[in-house]
């Protein structure tokens, strides 16, 4: 295996070189930095290309100038990385890596929500091949990616911002609209579940009226402006996520599995009002990561308590509903921070931003209402990147699931008397997760890319940003800043994803064809 890893990084060390090279040179010839200042009439021209020169070195060869580049990028085993300077005078570093964050912070968000939907909905629809539900999500899919970024953003600006923000200054449904929105959510709901046509349409029925009511109950107790999950609100949301984290695991029938979720549930209500306490103090993050730690070491108690043999099953359970569990605490607290966000000056009664990474004005001091207006300036850019993503994600799964459906080990584990939830999540699913791997191993290493259409139109300032600016300022230096960490990105990728195959797949060990 080190030997392996070896040979792939020496191998990834001459193709990064090599792309980089040419990359370079080709970048230097392709244009002049001091074009527009040879024209200009301003008797400060000449300083001024006298500084761009020998600030960026254009009076040497690009040949000869990548090596000097290169120098400094291997400075980084001596503690003195250095990418150059920005036609600015900014060291490229500095650029590049304030925007990083920026740029992680816009794409992980809509990167992980495609792959959670993408993959759910389309695993769904191959268990689903050729029903209502099925020929919903591939128009749906293919209307979504052939749609422009551009075009989604703005419907999403005046829809889901200004029209939205005008709604909530007095929130109310029409019969009409409720009518409508029912119907929609009682079809995907009645789809997804399939069945005859009677259980279509009692499904279709009994979603509808209970959307309609709910919307109806929101809007008289005013939830929309004061919204909250409550002691109930979050015990139910507990108990609905044990049981279905349950199923997806292990299956209700593993009885230890089943109490030792239910049991996370019950600890969550019962520290549901000690750790909203804790929420009122300072240093928060602290704070989070405590609770995180506590509720790891109660699902490893409950474990224990309830399962004598073969745990691991059952801490996997109980740790993934503690940890969700603390989630629904985290957007309970958020949910009853909206009210006071709402009426702060900053926002102004208008809640859903349109531009901008976080609003500059708000200076609340408040931890949780700075974490809002963060997630709020996420809202709309995340949509926009996850609607155009996840389509993919739907297509490909579906199709790797029927393949993988109608291998043969698959029908020996139906003629086993297995039943139908191990043979797809303990079988099927775990192979489809292995061709799925290189698409979502290479997204998350595309992420620091940036998003240069989205960052335009949302006015963010991230990794697709410097490199438009790069580009169009003819920035060598600033170009390269952004390749180098792309380019390392997308090759340690690769071998992340080569490495995972082989814990994936048992048949696969790397190293094993020498």
């Amino acid at each position: 295996m080190f030997a392996f890893i070896m040979r792939r990084l020496g191998t990834l060390g001459v193709i990064l070189f090599g792309s980089s090279f040419l990359l370079y040179n080709l970048a230097a010839f392709s244009g002049d930095p001091v074009a527009e200042l040879r024209t200009s009439t301003d008797p400060e021209a000449p300083a001024q290309i006298a500084a761009l020169t020998r600030s960026l070195q254009l009076d040497v060869p690009p040949p000869l100038r990548y090596f000097i580049w290169l120098k400094g990028v291997f400075g980084v085993f001596v503690g003195k990385f250095d990418l150059g300077q920005t036609r600015a005078s900014e060291p490229v570093n500095v650029a590049v890596f304030e925007a990083i964050p920026t740029t992680l912070r816009l794409v992980t968000t809509a990167v992980i929500v495609a792959i959670v939907l993408g993959i759910a909905i389309g695993i769904i629809t191959a268990l689903r091949q050729y029903s209502r539900f099925d020929y919903s999500m591939t128009f749906v899919s293919f209307l979504l990616f052939s749609l422009p970024i551009f075009w989604v953003a703005v419907l999403l600006k005046q829809f889901m911002a200004i029209e939205f923000n005008n709604w909530l200054a007095e929130p109310s449904i029409a019969p009409r609209a409720l009518a409508t929105i029912a119907g929609i959510i009682g079809l995907i709901v009645a789809s997804a579940v399939g069945g005859e046509r009677k259980k279509f349409w009692k499904v279709f029925g009994i979603t509808s009226v209970g959307t309609a009511l709910t919307l109806t109950l929101l809007l008289e107790i005013n939830w929309f402006l004061q919204p909250a999950l409550g002691p109930v609100g979050y015990f139910a949301a507990s108990v609905g996520a044990a049981i279905l984290i349950t199923q997806l695991s292990v299956g209700l029938g593993h009885k230890p599995s089943l109490r030792a979720a239910l049991a996370m549930a019950v600890l969550g209500l019962a520290f549901y009002y000690p750790v909203n306490w804790l929420f009122e103090r300072d240093k928060q993050p602290l704070i989070i990561f405590g609770l995180l730690l506590v509720t790891i070491a109660c699902a490893f108690g409950a474990s224990f308590y309830f399962a004598k043999i073969d745990r691991g099953p059952v801490v996997r359970t109980a740790i993934l509903t503690g940890i969700l569990s603390g989630l629904l605490m985290i957007l309970d607290k958020l949910m009853r921070t909206w009210e006071p966000y709402f009426k702060t000056d900053a926002v102004n009664g208008r809640p859903v931003p349109t531009i901008g990474q976080s609003k500059a004005l708000l200076d609340s001091g408040d931890y949780w209402i700075t974490l809002l207006d963060i997630l709020m300036h996420l809202v709309l850019p995340t949509i926009a990147l996850t609607a155009i993503s996840f389509a993919g994600y739907i297509r490909f799964s579906r199709g790797t699931m029927l393949e993988v459906l109608n291998q043969d080990y698959i029908r020996t584990a139906r003629a086993k008397g297995l039943n139908e939830r191990t043979v797809i999540m303990r079988h099927a699913f775990r192979n489809t997760m292995i061709p799925l791997t290189t698409i979502i191993v290479v997204d998350f290493a595309g992420i620091l890319g940036g998003a240069i259409i989205t960052e335009r139109v949302f006015g963010w300032t991230g990794m697709g940003t410097l490199f438009n600016t790069a580009i169009n300022s003819f920035d060598l230096n600033l170009l390269m800043g952004v390749f180098f960490l792309t380019a390392t990105m997308a090759l340690l990728a690769n071998l992340v994803a080569d490495l995972l195959y082989s814990v994936m797949d048992p048949r696969i060990r790397v190293g094993a064809g020498k």
